[in-house]
């Protein structure tokens, strides 16, 4: 059994522990309801372009849209674009390990089917993870994932796109953890490019089809572009592909933090049960201590009569 001194000791390095956990908690928590409130403020807007991208495509006609690169399709899918977020830090539960399972996952599928795959990644985590697996990659960033602004995302959409307009990928695949609350974040697949394939993973609302106001009675609006439907599509197909991105950094920001503080909670209550633990320890080995104490001094006692 240890010695008094050895389970104090074990005490104390326990409670400067759970010190560190519930500090990390609360941080996290703080950035937590930053990160809510820059996600309220996002989604509404990225449904809005989205929804005016794709109606403006739909309204600009097939010739028009056929001269827009980002609107073409290429003949042959060859290689798949994957671009995985996570996080730069850890300490937050399985949040970045999960991505990364499932974008190893989605390789092994393209694999089998005979495709290539080019890796694409934003956060510390999902970079050297990826790195240490073997996997070349197309393109890294890191140091933006805590709070991440529509620069960051501008700078890894030029990248995308650069490598979809030469031809190196045929489709780009986006994963990251879409945020539903601290103790859930979902991993989501979104298809960014090609712009007819596209999917979005958080909910959002239908859009009404022409079909549908055509039975409610209503007529569709006429769409007039000053200038050109091509130049006008031109810079709105690459915001599209910006606040995309865009909006998963966001949402795993939030994730992040959400995870981070459930593990951390978790963490500080595991600590609780192990002080516990070993107080009641440290206890039985002071009585045993004190029990054994008795015994010398009857035994000393018996010794002299």
């Amino acid at each position: 059994m240890a010695s008094q001194r050895d389970v104090r000791n074990r005490i104390s390095s326990v409670k400067n522990i759970q010190k560190i956990t519930r500090a990390m908690e609360m941080v996290a928590g703080a950035r937590l309801r930053r990160a809510e409130q820059r996600i309220t403020a996002l989604r509404p807007y990225a449904e809005a372009v989205r929804r005016m991208t794709r109606q403006a495509a739909r309204a600009a006609g097939g010739a028009e849209a056929a001269r827009v690169p980002l609107l073409r399709e290429h003949e042959a899918t060859r290689a798949v674009g994957l671009l995985l977020v996570t996080g730069d830090r850890g300490l937050a539960g399985g949040f970045n390990s999960q991505v990364i399972r499932a974008g190893v996952r989605l390789h092994g599928e393209l694999a089998e089917q005979g495709l290539g795959t080019a890796w694409y990644a934003t956060g510390r985590r999902g970079v050297s993870s990826l790195a240490f697996r073997g996997y070349e990659l197309a393109g890294a960033h890191t140091g933006f994932a805590d709070r991440p602004v529509l620069a960051d995302a501008r700078a890894v959409a030029a990248e995308v796109i650069e490598a979809y307009l030469a031809e190196r990928v045929d489709r780009v695949e986006l994963i990251f953890n879409s945020y539903v609350s601290p103790l859930t974040q979902t991993v989501t697949r979104e298809t960014l490019l090609p712009l007819a394939q596209a999917t979005v993973g958080v909910p959002a609302r239908p859009e009404v089809s022409a079909e549908d106001e055509a039975a409610a009675g209503g007529q569709r609006a006429l769409v007039e572009y000053e200038p050109e439907a091509e130049q006008i599509l031109a810079q709105l197909l690459p915001s599209y592909i910006e606040v995309s991105i865009h909006r998963a950094l966001v949402e795993s920001a939030a994730g992040f933090f959400g995870a981070q503080m459930t593990a951390m909670r978790s963490a500080s209550d595991n600590a609780g049960e192990i002080i516990t633990d070993l107080t009641l320890q440290m206890n039985r080995a002071r009585q045993a201590e004190i029990t054994q104490e008795i015994m010398e001094v009857v035994a000393g006692a018996e010794g002299l009569s």
